[in-house]
């Protein structure tokens, strides 16, 4: 089963990648796996996001400040 994710007031796309995903790097990939909520820039308390599975040697890979 994915995982998924509840918003809280204020999250944006980067935010939750980094928060869930581990880095930035994976916004492309929450937004794939979320088409439905495209036209959402800033998220209310409450929207369901499901979290992709990303590759965890991508963050691994950036320098200290970058993760």
């Amino acid at each position: 089963m994915p995982k998924s994710y509840r918003t809280v007031s204020g999250d944006t796309w980067d935010s939750v990648a980094f928060s869930q995903l581990g880095s930035c790097e994976h916004t492309a990939a929450l937004m794939k796996a979320n088409l439905s909520a495209l036209g959402t820039t800033i998220f209310s308390a409450g929207t369901i996001l499901t979290l992709p599975e990303v590759d965890s040697t991508t963050t691994a890979q950036l320098p200290p400040w970058r993760r």
